[in-house]
């Protein structure tokens, strides 16, 4: 059901690591050929091409591509009691977290008369996309929308796929959780063609959607399928994004002291959100792996979405990776830089401390991913595909810049202008030092 890829015996170097470890054949770059011209013809239609791809990609053809306001107010009326505690319980936690997260300004006085300040100024606007194919993410709302909240972005829209069983709209359950936030723009689009939307904004094509659909943002967010990855690509540098988050990833580093059955359960977790889904477990214990072999074959049989968690198991993204030691198999998981990586092993808190590449990291038997996803407080969307190696998971961070405020008195830029001066000169541009002198008649 799962490969197994033997690496006992091998010293690989990180380059040759990132050669053989498993990754999905289909990467953003392939996708990004197909995306471009829906990304651009959503530039140039707006709302009549995001109606056209709705149609094409998701069967059915939106009436309204904007949600309108009572829609999402009667979804959230019409929420089961149960999944509106569970809801709030999540909005709680992930707003405690993130709430923390809030970068401090300061200011420097480096000579009498002399300061830096630095501020954090949220962007203005931000575009929150939320999937909706293979399954429903109330999840994925908030982890975006309570991380800009608590960020201090003024204006939020949300996208999500249109339905053909919700008569064109988003999941009612994804509405209910934007009412929750208090969030009223919310668009039925979904795939590459909501994150040109949100790029480029869009023009109306129908009385309801007034001459401007959607405005631009300045930041879009929001996990994805490989597409929607490619589409982020290609507008990154007209807007910001936080990541590249395609199909998701768990790695788990064992030893022979973790539950197969809890292991076996932890791969086939992340395994039924995509037949692209990657799970990958690191061991040096074949006991341990023969287990895990055993328990995916049983589990997998009786879940909810056998067909979906087989072809991922199965697939070139996902492996059993055996290793001569854990020494081993923290090179393995530091260069393989999962969306998310376990630790279930005897000392699995120090062995953590000393991952340097992953968008998170859940330590010991009681931190599963799907506490992650729910419910820890930390933020789910998280960057995969490799780039834990040089991108952070979503947080109040993705949605603030840094700006230094210089303030001089006449005295502290007389103190320094003759180096100043000294500096330009060194470098051939005598007018940086004129603008100096200009201020002290000379």
């Amino acid at each position: 059901m799962i490969n197994r890829l033997d690496l006992r015996g091998r010293s690989l170097s990180a380059r040759e690591l990132s050669a053989v470890l498993p990754r999905p054949e289909v990467g953003v770059e392939d996708a990004s050929r197909l995306v471009a011209p829906v990304v651009e013809d959503v530039r140039a239609r707006g709302a009549a091409a995001l109606r056209d791809y709705a149609e094409k990609f998701d069967h059915v053809r939106p009436e309204h591509l904007r949600v309108p306001t009572d829609v999402i107010t009667a979804a959230l009326e019409g929420l089961e009691p149960g999944l509106r505690a569970a809801l709030e319980e999540t909005i709680t936690r992930v707003r405690a977290v993130h709430a923390a997260q809030r970068p401090a300004d300061f200011t420097v006085s480096v000579a009498p008369g002399a300061t830096v300040r630095q501020r954090w100024i949220p962007v203005q606007r931000v575009g929150l996309y939320v999937p909706g194919g293979l399954a429903v993410y109330p999840s994925s709302v908030i982890m975006n929308v309570v991380a800009a909240q608590e960020a201090g972005v003024a204006s939020l829209a949300i996208a999500s796929p249109p339905q053909a069983d919700e008569q064109g709209l988003p999941n009612a359950t994804i509405l209910a959780a934007c009412a929750l936030l208090g969030v009223d723009e919310v668009y039925a689009v979904g795939g590459a063609q909501a994150v040109a939307m949100f790029a480029y904004g869009a023009v109306g094509s129908e009385p309801q959607d007034g001459d401007v659909l959607a405005e631009p943002v300045d930041v879009i967010t929001g996990p994805g399928n490989v597409f929607v990855a490619a589409a982020k690509r290609l507008v990154r540098g007209v807007v910001g994004i936080d990541a590249e988050a395609g199909p998701t990833e768990i790695a788990v580093l064992a030893d022979e002291t973790a539950d197969a059955e809890h292991v076996a359960a932890d791969l086939l977790s992340q395994a039924e959100h995509d037949p692209m889904a990657a799970s990958v477990l690191v061991t040096d214990s074949v006991a341990l792996a023969d287990a895990v072999d055993a328990a995916l074959a049983r589990r997998a049989a009786a879940t909810k979405h056998t067909e979906r968690v087989a072809t991922a198991l199965a697939g070139p993204q996902s492996a059993t990776v055996l290793v001569d030691d854990l020494e081993a198999g923290l090179a393995v998981v530091n260069a393989y830089g999962a969306e998310h990586l376990e630790i279930q092993t005897a000392d699995a808190a120090a062995l953590a401390d000393r991952v340097t590449s992953a968008g998170a990291i859940f330590v010991g038997a009681y931190s599963p991913v799907p506490l992650g996803d729910y419910m820890a407080g930390s933020n789910h969307v998280l960057p995969t595909g490799g780039c834990a190696h040089y991108s952070s998971g979503l947080g109040v961070h993705s949605f603030v810049r840094a700006v230094q405020v210089v303030e001089y008195s006449r005295d502290a830029l007389e103190q320094i202008a003759g180096q100043i001066v000294t500096f330009a000169n060194a470098e051939d541009l005598p007018a940086h030092g004129e603008a100096i002198t200009a201020r002290f008649g000379r």
